[in-house]
């Protein structure tokens, strides 16, 4: 085995500093001396004078800046500036220090230490036409670079770290390939590349690929269209390819001409991760950018053009943090962004646009969006494709998730005008906790025969859903004025708000019905669902020409603020429950409506159930509260401005009609087909009606023999009946009926409370007796 007794060092970095056992210190600069290894201790690099060691890309290299250490394997590699210290030991073992990590060496495999300036690591190839120049600092010492005309081929073989290949010039027919054994930097200083058959860049190995996009250049690279047949088990699958990992640093331009007829623009067998600069990928017949384990841009701009995927990142993940994303996507049935695994945006700005039929802006397992703005356009349209007995919708989208799509901080816009265009569209589920989401959509639905062979609609939900809608907080707006368009659809539950918060939730949808076939229409509702609905809080508006809000199982309102402004029907489920919030409704339907979807005058079941809170209903032409089943009201304070027409009326159950609690105020027509509750209430009501018509706003006002008021109410409509249950009605006392005067106290939808009445006309008295009385006057 060989032994080391001697031990050089040459023309060092900065000052160096050597403790021996029987020494104090040894300074040395720029000149060669020996030491006995038997007495040295350790060595110590101490800060030179001089201007701070070289950083990438400031251009300051005037001293030996490199400390390499040779072995019988290859070459090891450090920047002076990082080693703290070297130190050895009675068995011969020399350890290199840089902060908390450590490189051990034994001296019987070393043959020698040497420094060198940082410069002779920077391989240097310069471009002119069809030729090329090369500096080549590392020939002998395991870099070699072949040249043919301009294809310049480099092969790294010692195992040298941190090596530069700094490209220059303009070709019109060259290329660079590389194959290294070891972790390299590749310098763009505004080289223009053109290779007529095959790759501008080349990179085959699987190393970590630092490029350096130089200050204030423009690089170039186009590929050929047609590619010559590469040595047997490499790839070519890109204009600028490699098969390790590219990190993009510097703050110059790199833009990529993407021309061969079966390859991607940039792409990488590894991952690609954009710290900074500016890449433009112009054209590229398949994707823009193509990795096969991930995308990560955490600074710069990229931009990207392309006939297939914008960025398909392979198994993933794909991680915007900061910087810009821009994609234009034309193809059919392509994504914009893709992987198969999670796209995640915490920052910086992403904006897309879509213009292929069936195609997509976000396409992954989970598309978590929790900081940053995305803004989505699409204008593609949906595809029928064949399938069983019919055929198969296949929607334009702007995010698809196969399994969860999170928006927790981010500020999203989406905008589709293609036919049947989707904002949002999960396999699984939607989860919506702050930030904003503003999806416009104008795209019509139409009809067509399914896969099963029968008649049925597509159409473009702002929000779809397989899986579970929840709406826990942010802004959220949806907007839909394409035929059949739905704000919130979904096959299974739909969430909003929590006990705690809730979201700004605004609904508009505009669309005419689809004719599907056999009387059967798919409208334009806002929010239908196939399983349970919760609304636990929140501040909601909706804006419909069809339903409101719509379950085909449950319905449940516990909390928040409820503002129909307009719709057909309201709250729609079998089963309809309202245990708080605040709700006020305008439909030209059914307001509240519990139905299994069978209309007749049978019990079908269903059960609405309000037992407290506040429920305002105006109901211009249809029944304000219709139960085909089970009406019962426990508590809360109800107000119904029944319709002016017959047939229709305040209150509509097929079922029992119980009234246990609260304030229930209704007015109406005097009809036959007004109805009471049931004597097996536990709380007195009263109809009080005429078959006088009074004008909408005249008020109508009841008040005990002593002047005691019990309610003052100002109908929205006009109207010849007045049903009131409250608990401040008391049995044996008899009350004076007015309508028409003022009164002086607040009005809130139509209902008074404090002030003083005066003015009104005495129409009758009546002495409450009985849980259910009926007055006529």
């Amino acid at each position: 085995m060989k032994r080391f007794a001697l031990f050089t060092l040459c023309a060092l970095a900065g000052a160096l500093s050597v403790q021996a056992q029987e020494m104090n210190v040894i300074r040395l600069d720029d000149q060669v001396d020996q030491f006995n290894l038997a007495e040295i201790d350790s060595i110590t690099f101490i800060p030179h004078e001089s201007p701070s060691p070289f950083a990438p890309g400031d251009g300051l290299r005037s001293f030996n800046d490199i400390l390499r250490i040779h072995t019988q394997s290859g070459v090891s590699q450090f920047r002076v500036f990082e080693i703290d210290s070297v130190s050895f030991t009675d068995d011969l073992q020399m350890t290199i220090y840089q902060g908390m990590d450590t490189s051990l060496f034994n001296l019987a495999e070393v043959d020698s230490m040497t420094f060198v300036n940082g410069m002779e690591n920077t391989v240097s190839i310069t471009y002119s036409g069809t030729t090329a120049i090369v500096f080549n600092p590392l020939d002998g010492v395991g870099v070699t670079v072949d040249v043919v005309g301009a294809d310049v081929t480099a092969t790294s073989t010692a195992g040298i770290p941190n090596i530069t290949y700094a490209l220059y010039g303009i070709t019109t027919d060259g290329m660079f390939k590389i194959y290294s054994d070891a972790d390299f930097a590749l310098q763009l200083n505004g080289v223009q590349i053109n290779n007529i058959d095959g790759p501008a860049i080349n990179i085959q190995a699987d190393e970590e690929i630092t490029v350096e996009l130089v200050n204030s250049t423009t690089s170039t690279l186009t590929d050929g269209v047609t590619y010559a047949d590469p040595p047997a088990g490499e790839d070519q699958k890109a204009a600028f390819f490699s098969e390790g990992q590219l990190i993009f640093t510097g703050f110059g331009s790199l833009n990529i001409h993407g021309q061969g007829s079966d390859q991607h623009g940039l792409g990488s067998d590894d991952y690609i991760d954009v710290h900074s600069g500016s890449i433009m990928i112009q054209s590229a017949v398949k994707d823009g950018i193509h990795t096969n384990e991930g995308y990560f841009q955490l600074g710069g701009s990229v931009e990207v053009s392309s006939e297939s995927d914008g960025v398909d990142a392979g198994v993933g993940p794909i991680e915007v943090a900061d910087g810009d994303l821009t994609i234009l996507n034309q193809a059919d049935d392509k994504k914009a962004i893709k992987c198969d695994s999670e796209i995640l945006v915490t920052g910086g700005t992403v904006d897309l646009t879509v213009e292929g039929d069936q195609s997509k802006g976000f396409a992954a397992l989970n598309v978590q969006l929790t900081g940053g703005g995305v803004t989505i356009a699409t204008s593609g349209g949906v595809v029928l494709e064949a399938s069983g007995s019919g055929y198969e919708p296949s929607y334009c989208t702007g995010i698809k998730a196969d399994n969860q799509a999170l928006v927790d901080g981010c500020q999203l816009t989406i905008t589709t005008i293609g036919a049947a265009g989707r904002g949002i569209s999960s396999d699984g589920d939607i989860i919506i906790q702050s930030g904003s989401v503003d999806i416009t959509s104008s795209g019509n639905g139409g009809a067509y025969t399914n896969e099963l062979g029968e008649p049925d609609a597509y159409h473009g939900p702002c929000l779809n859903a397989d899986g579970d809608l929840v709406l826990s907080g942010g802004t959220v707006t949806l907007s839909h004025s394409g035929s059949g368009g739905k704000g919130i659809s979904g096959d299974s539950g739909l969430t909003i708000g929590t006990a705690e918060a809730g979201p700004a939730l605004q609904i508009t949808t505009t669309g005419s019905p689809i004719y599907i076939g056999g009387g059967e229409y798919a409208e334009a509702k806002a929010a239908s669902v196939d399983s349970m609905i919760i609304i636990d809080n929140g501040n909601l508006t909706i804006s419909t020409v069809d339903d409101a809000i719509k379950s085909k199982t449950w319905l449940e309102v516990n909390g928040g603020m409820i503002n129909i402004v307009d719709s057909v029907e309201g709250l729609e489920s079998p089963n309809l429950f309202i245990n708080g919030g605040e709700i006020h409704l305008t439909s030209t339907d059914d307001g509240l409506n519990a139905t299994y979807g069978v209309d007749g005058e049978f019990n079908d079941g269903s059960n609405l159930t309000i037992s407290d809170g506040y429920v305002h209903l105006n109901a211009p032409a249809g029944d304000g509260i219709d139960s085909n089943g089970n009406l019962s009201i426990n508590g809360g304070t109800t107000i119904v401005h029944g319709p002016p027409n017959d047939p229709e009326v305040g209150v509509d159950v097929n079922g029992s009609f119980l009234v246990n609690g609260g304030l229930l105020v209704v007015s109406q027509r005097n009809s036959p087909m007004v109805e009471v509750p049931s004597n097996s209430s536990a709380q007195r009501s009263v109809l009080l009606r005429t078959n006088q018509t009074f004008t909408a706003g005249t008020l109508f006002h009841i008040e005990d023999t002593s002047g005691e008021s019990l309610f003052t109410f100002e109908p929205a409509y006009r109207y010849a009946a007045i049903l009131f249950s409250s608990d401040d009605l008391n049995s044996g006392t008899t009350y004076r009926v007015y309508t028409g005067g003022s009164c002086t106290g607040v009005e809130q939808d139509g209902l008074y409370t404090g002030g003083t009445y005066s003015g009104g006309t005495l129409r009758t008295t009546f002495t409450s007796s009985g849980t259910v009385q009926v007055v006529n006057f």
